[in-house]
Formats: C-alpha cells, structure tokens, sequence
C-alpha cells in the first residue's frame, strides 16, 4: 500500500457533507480551511459555505447549496464524537498536503525564473506549519503552585556570572530571549560576550561564538587570556601555561565552538551551521553568540543594508524566533550611534538603527565607560530594557583587568537594583548626617540646629568655629558607625 494518501472528489465531498452537518466542527477548522485545496468541481461548493458561514455566523442548508451550486450534497448519517475525531485529523492532512502541492508547484515557476530563493523557502515552511489549534492554553485556576514551578523549571534560566546584574534581571538571562549589548566602537562589546562565553562554559553549557567582524584565532587568544588569567602580551612568554590551564578548564566544561561567518550573513546561514554543528559534536546547544546583529542581513525581506531601521527590525524579530526555535540564550551586540558620544547616561533614541530592535529584544544593555574608567579597570552596564524584571534604568558597575580583559563583579557591588553601590551610599549617609546635627546662621549673633531647629544666640566670632566643630563631629560618629 502507498504511503501516500489519495484525497478523491468522493472523500472531499464527504468532508463538505461533515463540516455543513455541523456548525461547531467548522469553527474548528475554518483557520486551515481552504476552497482552492479542493477539487475544482467542489471548489465554487467550498468557497459558497465559507462565504455564507463568514457573514451570516450560521451554515448554509443542504438545499440552499444543491440549489445555488448545483450539486447533490446529502445530510451525513451516524457521524458520532469517534467520528468528527477521524474528520478532523484527515482533514488536518487534507490541507496540509494541498497547501504543500501548492507551494511546490509555485515555487518550481519561481525556479525557472530565477532569482532569490528566500520566498521559496516562506513558501514551504509556511504550507508545512499549517495545522489545527489543539493547544487551548493556560486554565489559571487549575493548580497554581505546579504553574509557578512549570514556569521556573522551563525558562530555562541561567545566571550570567555576574551578581550585580542577576539582581537586576530576577535571577539571569532566558533560553529562548535575545539579549543586546550596545555601545559605541571600541567601548567593548565583544569582550562583555566573550566573558559571558567564558562564564557559560566553565559553568557546564554547550556553546557557539559566531564572530563576523573579529577572526577565530583573535577571538580564541582573547578567551585565552580569560581562562588563562594571563595579559594578552604575556600569552606566548607563557605559553605551556596557558595550554595547560586552557586544557584543565575543557574538561570540565561545556563544548565551545568559535566560527567565523563573513558580514552580511543571515539567519539561515547561521540556522544552517548550527544543524550541521549539532550533527558532527553529537550535542545540543545551550548558548549562541552573534558577533553581531548590525553585520547581519535579512532573510524574510530584501532590504538595502543602508537603511538600517528596516534592516535590524527583521535581523532582530529572525534572531529571537531562532532563539525561541532552538531554545537557546541568544545574545548579540549593537552599535551606539554618534549622539551618545559625550553621554552618560544612554535611552533608546542613542541605538544605532532606532528603536526597531530594542522593540524586539528582551533585555538591551548599554556599556557605559571612558578611557578613564577602562584603565582604571571599570565598566558600567545600564539597562535600557528588560522584558522579565523591572530593572529598566538601573546600572550595573562591573571591575575589569585590562591584562587578562576579565569583566567580573565590581569590588563596591550594588547593593539593591536602584545603581547606587555602597561607597555612594556611605557618602550620602554622611552627607545626611552632616546636613542633620549642623547648625547654620540665622542672623549675625544667631544659629539654628538641623536637628531640632532650635535657635541660640551665639557670638558672631564663635559661629564659624561652632559649625566647624559640629561637622567634624557628625564625620567621626559615622566612622565609628561603620
């Protein structure tokens, strides 16, 4: 027996006879119903209960349609639950298989005429995904402790190495999330997704570092460094060192593949590296790293690569249903634009591209530093979107060892989501104090307490030596506090 299924005209005037016998089995199905799938001798049939079900809400009757299209359609006798259950799923196959023939003859007329393959492949996928709606979602009521713990244990949440900026995002970033660090050229980009690569694999998940700007040897010597602990100056003076760190750290850590993709790749290229990845490594993938977003191209439209709104919206939407497809950590970079030069605190309109992409992302991130600051080995990450926490303008300070270009948490760490670290804190506490126990003039020969506005009368020459001793005071008892 062939495995193919023959839909004859008899079978599909059955599914007509089905679907006008019931209304409710229509509702069904109307999402994959098609009249064109049907034999053409059925098709004016077809498009007839659809047009009269669409506007009047109800079936036409059997004797409207005989009469209107002129074809013998009967009543179908002793069709159960068991029955529509059949109808369904035929029916379910029916037009999956009509919309792909469909799809392939089109696209054979595409071939001939040559050109871009891109709408072929829309063609395909499209015809392919077609199915009925079986998932009906979510009952809120129904066991809300097992929902909370469905929810925990499947975002498949993954801490990013970093305290500061788990606090801020509840806990790390999503399988499944795009993730954005912006900045401007050279602010250092690449080394925040480097030093995520490094924390994810030394934490036991699989990944890949797709790099289109930077080559795979200058990638992996970076990432040699970071493991290694060692200045990238130092990496080839100390060379039987960093191979032994670099080998004791592979086993025991995830895989970690670096492939260079040349610019304006698209996600179907990277779609495609990953399949073949996958197959020759035997193992899936828990983290992918797109070096990054601005040097892709689109797949689902043609755009040109100047027009950069239009361009990073469907790079940005393409990427995170990869995510979302391949249930990965998605993380990728962007550049900043020239009017956040001289700022220090960034907002959407300072992406380069707009706001296209930060509509899509789930949590962007702007790198904040300055010559000053990366000497000094410091580096600031403000959050200008997250999609799962409500840490949305907090800013995160990161230490950095020029020498081995390690990002790790800041030796001030933040002490909540609100950006403002323990040593400001303790300024502000004293400045507080100061403000609270001082005594400031009121008139030549009078002073008033900032604690109990209290006003005493004071020798004009003794007032500046009395505030003196007051704030000296107000800085010793909050040493002693600490």
């Amino acid at each position: 027996m062939s495995d193919t299924k023959v839909y004859s005209k008899e079978l599909q005037k059955l599914f007509l006879e089905i679907l006008v016998d019931n209304q409710e089995t229509y509702g069904r199905i109307q999402n994959i119903y098609n009249p064109k799938n049907f034999d053409r001798s059925l098709q004016e049939v077809a498009e007839f209960i659809k047009e009269h079900a669409d506007k009047f809400k109800a079936m036409p009757t059997f004797d409207q349609i005989n009469a209107l299209c002129e074809v013998d359609l009967q009543p179908a006798t002793g069709i159960d639950d068991a029955h529509r259950d059949w109808f369904m799923a035929e029916f379910e196959s029916f037009a999956k298989t009509k919309e792909l023939e469909r799809a392939i003859l089109k696209a054979a007329d595409l071939l001939e005429k040559g050109g871009d393959f891109n709408p072929i492949e829309k063609l395909v996928k499209d015809a392919i995904q077609i199915g009925l709606v079986r998932d009906i979602g979510t009952d809120y009521f129904a066991n809300p402790r097992q929902r909370l713990m469905d929810i925990k244990s499947s975002n498949g949440q993954v801490s990013t190495g970093w305290k500061n900026l788990d606090k801020v995002l509840f806990g790390g970033m999503n399988r499944g999330e795009l993730n954005i660090f912006a900045g401007g050229s050279g602010s250092g980009k690449s080394l925040f997704m480097q030093n995520l690569s490094v924390n994810w694999m030394t934490a036991g998940l699989n990944g890949i570092y797709l790099t289109l700007e930077l080559s795979e040897g200058l990638t992996a010597m970076r990432m040699d460094a970071m493991v290694a602990n060692c200045g990238t100056r130092d990496i080839f003076k100390n060379l039987d060192d960093v191979e032994l760190k670099v080998g004791l750290t592979g086993k025991k850590s995830g895989k970690f593949q670096i492939k260079y993709l040349p610019a304006q790749s698209n996600v179907n290229d990277i779609r495609a590296f990953i399949k073949e990845y996958t197959i020759q490594k035997n193992c899936n993938v828990d983290f992918l790293m797109v070096d990054y977003l601005d040097l892709l191209m689109p797949v689902t439209a043609k755009v040109s690569p100047n027009d950069l709104f239009v361009k990073d919206k469907y790079v940005s939407e393409e990427l995170r249903n990869l995510a979302k497809e391949l249930n990965v950590i998605l993380v990728t970079a962007s550049q900043l634009n020239r009017s956040a030069v001289d700022e220090t605190v960034f907002d959407h309109s300072h992406i380069s591209g707009g706001i296209s992409k930060i509509n899509t992302a789930d949590n962007v991130f702007g790198i904040f530093t300055s010559r000053q600051m990366r000497e000094g080995g410091k580096y600031q990450l403000q959050l200008l979107k997250t999609r799962s926490s409500s840490g949305v303008d907090s800013k995160v300070n990161l230490d950095f060892d020029v020498n081995s270009l390690r990002i790790v948490d800041a030796v001030d760490s933040e002490d909540d989501a609100t950006g403002v670290s323990s040593t400001s804190a303790l300024a502000n506490n004293i400045l507080a104090g100061i403000k609270g126990k001082s005594k400031v003039t009121v008139g030549p020969d009078e002073v008033v307490n900032g604690s109990t506005g209290e006003i005493t009368k004071v020798p004009a020459a003794d007032v500046q030596s009395t505030m003196l001793k007051n704030m000296l005071s107000g800085l010793k008892t909050q040493a002693k506090a600490k």
